[in-house]
């Protein structure tokens, strides 16, 4: 009787998605879709939690403004967990994005040049950040978290001084706010700033999948020395890496502008850690190594809902923010323990 093959799934295979009903899902793969199962019950809990303390939280409204208001740390969100899962951190996202912001006012205003050479400035803006970054990072061996660093006041700075310190207003740019406010589905308030975002899940989802740049970012984040030793150019690979994050970033920095009708030079501080918590609640470890984009988005939604809940609950902005940090210990040492069990 000729007995069944038993084949060992490759790395790659692991990383792929389970096969819509396949009963013969292995344990392993189980494993790796626990951290994003666990948390996308923590985002219905949350979501009936602030639904039954008011009721106003479940309107189509709200729920609107929650996505809305996610959209720009989603996008971030995105770029950064390929960085993460490379082991290494991006602090320069929020006034990286304010710079392109500001550059595109400054191209759109000042200059006068047409809608489209505006938000291409933008995004370029915020590649040449990640390219920046990543060739310290890479060529130079600044650590990750000094290197952003140093780019986050950097970039606060340029922000300032480019603009002059004041606000840059899109009165003469006209249909720039329809970016991230308009809708192109009729009948449906769904702004354009959450289809930007769900595009942009769609995209860094197959990148980060099904591509050699996706590959790479787990192999780097999992053991650089071995990947750079299997003939992998990990300095190269780097500078990618944070290069498409930037460009993630200059995206971010258009949406803002857009929902807000204006550059504000002097915003920016503070969505990276939001953002940086959307990656590490969604599953993402600051170890390196293991990620996804789905759980980014479900983490950067729990982050939506709860901001947007304690708002509406008229929680204090201080102990907002102290709930974000306890949330995002919690999702760190949850990692963590989950690491330890792995080893």
């Amino acid at each position: 009787m000729k007995q069944a093959d038993t084949v060992e799934p490759s790395p790659d295979e692991m990383l792929r998605p389970a096969p819509s009903g396949a009963l013969g899902a292995s344990w392993n793969l189980l494993r790796r879709q626990l951290q994003q199962v666990l948390a996308f019950a923590s985002l219905i809990v949350l979501v009936a939690f602030f639904g039954v303390a008011n009721p106003n939280f479940l309107t189509w409204s709200n729920m609107s403004g929650i996505l809305l208001s996610t959209a720009v740390i989603g996008i971030l969100a995105l770029g950064t967990t390929f960085v993460i899962i490379t082991a290494g951190i991006e602090l320069s996202l929020g006034t990286g994005m304010t710079l392109a912001a500001v550059m595109t006012g400054v191209v759109l205003t000042s200059w006068g040049l047409p809608l489209l050479v505006g938000v291409v400035v933008g995004i370029l803006t915020g590649a040449l950040i990640g390219f920046i970054n990543g060739f310290n990072v890479a060529v130079l061996k600044i650590p990750p978290f000094i290197a952003t660093l140093a780019m986050m006041l950097i970039a606060q700075g340029l922000a300032l001084v480019i603009s002059g310190t004041a606000p840059i207003y899109f009165t003469d740019a006209p249909g720039f706010t329809d970016i991230s406010l308009g809708s192109l589905i009729p009948g449906v308030q769904l702004p354009n700033a959450v289809l930007i975002l769900f595009l942009l899940t769609a995209i860094a989802a197959v990148i980060l999948s099904k591509s050699i740049l996706g590959r790479y970012s787990f192999a780097i984040g999992s053991n650089e020395e071995a990947a750079g030793l299997s003939g992998i150019n990990t300095g190269k690979w780097k500078i990618a890496i944070y290069t498409l994050s930037g460009c993630f970033m200059g995206i971010a920095g258009v949406v803002l502008a857009a929902r807000l009708n204006s550059a504000q030079p002097s915003l920016g501080i503070g969505y990276e850690l939001q953002a940086i918590a959307a990656v590490v609640i969604g599953g993402t470890s600051l170890q390196g190594g293991k990620g996804s984009i789905i759980g980014t988005l479900i983490g950067a939604l729990i982050v939506g809902t709860v901001t947007n809940g304690l708002r509406i609950m008229s929680i204090p902005q201080e102990w907002q923010t102290v709930v974000i940090g306890l949330v995002i210990l919690a999702a760190v040492y949850t990692d963590i323990l989950r690491r330890r069990k792995q080893t």
